[in-house]
């Protein structure tokens, strides 16, 4: 079967594995990681050269951390060659620096199988263009880093006229309702305008995209209020989203080259973004983390209910200008030094979440700083307002001491959080963040390396130093 050898590897990433790791892991720890109403199902992402487009793209493949696919279908224009239809590639991987993606055979063939205009070919893959496609390759390493594991259906619109959009979008739905997948759109939008004129054009492509709306944007795009390189593959894939169980489209960024070369009078403009679905995907066939058989608990239910009344007092009493009030600590342990976790959700989503790891001071102590950070001081949202603390449900996870791990078959999914430093990087993630996600005890791994902005194999690195530590979560 053929192998899809990289085209731009050095031109629009690096070519050298470690660099193009280093590089992506940059622009995951730099991008925010939104709280979604679901899980995606599509991304939209730019595909220009990571230096211009790059950070656009990872605010959307960031939001892939902690997701698991069994099959990612990327849909990008052809740049090179024009042929009809979309074609699916019929060979046996695609190659980037990163690696191998195995094509998904049996699926490409059921896609290629339906519709006469989406059929399987190597036209804009490795037939019949001066080049390969570029657009449908630089997707493929922001996935390898963040998945890990998936297979892929590669498909290349050779025209992107309406027939062809909507007959790919039906088909992708058609064929993925039930599985585990995910569907990569690959675009840029306006070319070389003046700044100002690009966001007009660009702007009037994203509120269509905003709207989760299809035929509306076909409709910017026809009349020219609108341009997108792409425009066809984000047409399709909202087309099957909506079909899939697509929610919300969530637009992750903008940009545009002139903030890059500092030339404002001819850009190009990216935009990211993805669609979210509250539907649970179908589970892989892999062993997964389950909880562990809890310890006895050493917090008391009087000193668990003392720690939950005291945090809420304490954002009260800062969202009052005022001193926190509180009685004296029920029992000892809760003047024991511990470091602790506090997180707030709000009607189910995630409204911050801060902690200390090192026992620093009295239990009861951190809880008050930590209620309060957690309320005011989380970068990644406003500052908690007064008509929402009602609806606030806080969680404490009290933290034992840190364990060095020399072995990582020691870590226990369920019963270990983890914290990986490697030079002047750190990441943690608390115990039931693998629970709730479901994951092994490698994919904890990963997406603890993630979290401190580092590759996601790093926990391999000899230098790396990992820790675990148990917590009591109420």
């Amino acid at each position: 079967m053929e192998v899809r050898q990289p085209a731009v590897a050095g031109a629009f990433y690096p070519g050298d594995p470690v660099q193009l790791t280093k590089l992506i892991a940059q622009f995951y720890s730099e991008a925010k990681k939104k709280s979604l109403r679901g899980r995606p199902i599509v991304v939209i992402a730019p595909h220009a050269g990571y230096v211009y487009s790059g950070q656009t793209a990872s605010m959307a493949y960031k939001q892939l951390e902690g997701q698991e696919y069994d099959s990612v279908v990327v849909i990008s224009p052809s740049h090179t060659v024009f042929f009809q239809g979309a074609s699916v590639y019929d060979g046996g991987a695609y190659m980037t620096p990163l690696g191998t993606v195995e094509i998904d055979e049996k699926l490409s063939r059921e896609i290629g199988s339906i519709h006469p205009g989406v059929y399987l070919s190597n036209k804009g893959h490795t037939g019949g263009s001066v080049r390969g496609e570029h657009a449908l390759e630089v997707q493929l390493p922001y996935l390898q880093q963040v998945l890990g594991k998936f297979k892929l259906v590669a498909v290349v619109m050779g025209d992107q006229e309406e027939p062809t959009c909507r007959a790919l979008g039906e088909v992708l739905a058609s064929v993925l309702t039930g599985k585990n997948s995910l569907i990569v759109a690959s675009t840029d939008l306006s070319h070389f305008h003046s700044e100002k004129e690009a966001r007009r054009l660009d702007g009037n492509i994203q509120k269509a995209v905003e709207e989760y709306d299809p035929d509306r944007l076909l409709n910017v795009l026809s009349s020219g209020r609108g341009e997108a390189c792409g425009g066809g593959p984000v047409v399709a894939a909202l087309i099957a989203s909506k079909r899939l169980g697509g929610e919300e489209l969530v637009v992750t960024g903008y940009s545009t080259s002139g903030q890059t070369t500092g030339d404002f009078s001819e850009v190009v403009g990216y935009l990211s973004a993805v669609v979210v679905s509250s539907r649970v995907a179908p589970k892989r066939d892999e062993a997964v983390g389950k909880p562990a058989t809890e310890k006895k608990p050493e917090l008391s239910a009087e000193d668990r209910a003392y720690l939950l009344d005291l945090a809420r007092a304490s954002i009260l009493a800062r969202m009052e200008n005022r001193k926190v009030s509180r009685d004296e600590p029920p029992s000892r342990i809760l003047k024991e030094n511990r470091g602790a976790f506090v997180t707030l959700k709000r009607r189910g989503m995630l409204r911050g979440c801060i902690g200390m790891i090192r026992a620093a001071q009295p239990l009861y102590e951190t809880i008050i700083d930590m209620a309060q950070a957690a309320a005011f001081e989380d970068s990644r949202f406003m500052p908690l307002a007064e008509d929402e603390l009602d609806d606030i449900e806080i969680e404490i996870s009290a933290l034992s001491p840190l364990v060095r791990v020399e072995d990582v078959n020691e870590v226990e999914v369920g019963r270990d959080g983890l914290m990986i430093v490697l030079e002047s990087h750190s990441g943690l993630l608390l115990p039931q963040v693998a629970v709730e996600n479901n994951w092994g005890r490698t994919t904890f791994l990963e997406q603890t390396c993630l979290k401190a902005g580092l590759p996601k194999s790093s926990y391999k690195d000899r230098a790396a130093k990992i820790y675990r530590f148990t917590a009591e979560i109420f």
